[in-house]
């Protein structure tokens, strides 16, 4: 079995990281997961339990100068952690890497099972909120067991298991000078936008501070609306379709990150993984 870390790092983001480590920590182990805190006024979550907790010095930047800052950072702490684990899976503490359960494998073992050169991506998933026929979120239950809908967006296809330095580029997004796997049971969910109350005050949170968030954040509330306007194909139909163009195509203007073209595709998300997250 092959020797996996998660890493990620956070500012103000208590709700998702204590289900970032919740999960990791089933899937990994608590002792490998390795969180830096943006902050040293950050708390450490309550339930961090064997996890390597940082509290870094915060800089305040704006937004774009800041993911830049904290990937260069997390690439050099990735690159040390590849001295002693196998894989480390990065990304932001709304994101989850997620196996197909039809393998009948938890993530470490499908991990260690497949060869990985440089990385590897799951087809990412944008969840969604269906205001006519999901409640709002309850954070006690499997979140996948209250949401059936979700974008299949081409920005949340990232490669987040690496197994060579190799460097990541801003918000995981790509590998710099590395072509994406995609693998075919493999799964990036992506919960940012899967609660409209709670994205609609971390839109009032942000827009205090403003530093480019405030618009970011505008343009990430289409996947609650799409997921309102849009009627929703299946998923075990679709998903295979998506990963298939994903794969053969590249965006125009950045030819190592995969496009869809402006196909908005909202699917409902198979029954199978209710209780993945």
């Amino acid at each position: 079995m092959k020797e996996i870390a998660a890493i990620t790092m956070a500012r103000n983001d208590s709700f998702y990281l204590n289900k970032w480590i919740t999960y990791y920590g089933k899937e990994l182990g608590e002792e490998n997961l390795y969180i830096f805190l943006d902050g040293k006024d950050q708390e450490i979550p309550a339930n961090a339990g064997k996890a390597h907790v940082v509290l870094c010095e915060h800089k305040e930047e704006e937004m774009t100068a800041g993911d830049r800052t904290r990937i260069a950072f997390l690439n050099q702490q990735s690159a040390e952690l590849l001295k002693k684990y196998d894989l480390v899976i990065g990304g932001d503490a709304d994101e989850y890497l997620v196996v197909d359960p039809k393998t009948n494998c938890s993530l470490k073992e499908y991990l260690s099972k497949i060869t990985i050169k440089n990385s590897v991506s799951g087809l990412g998933l944008d969840v969604g909120h269906n205001l006519k026929e999901e409640k709002p979120i309850d954070p006690q239950k499997p979140y996948l067991s209250q949401r059936r809908y979700a974008l299949l967006d081409s920005q949340y296809t990232k490669p987040v298991v690496k197994a060579r330095p190799i460097r990541w580029g801003a918000g995981f997004h790509r590998t710099k000078n590395h072509n994406y796997k995609i693998d075919k049971n493999l799964y990036l969910f992506h919960f940012g936008s899967f609660d409209n109350d709670m994205f609609m005050q971390r839109i009032k949170d942000k827009e205090k501070i403003n530093m480019g968030w405030s618009k970011h954040l505008q343009q990430r509330y289409r996947t609650i609306r799409l997921a309102n306007q849009k009627k929703a194909k299946d998923g075990d139909t679709y998903l295979p379709i998506a990963r298939f163009l994903q794969t053969l195509i590249r965006h125009p203007f950045a030819w190592l990150r995969p496009y869809m073209y402006y196909w908005k595709l909202v699917v409902t998300i198979p029954e199978r993984f209710k209780e993945s997250v």
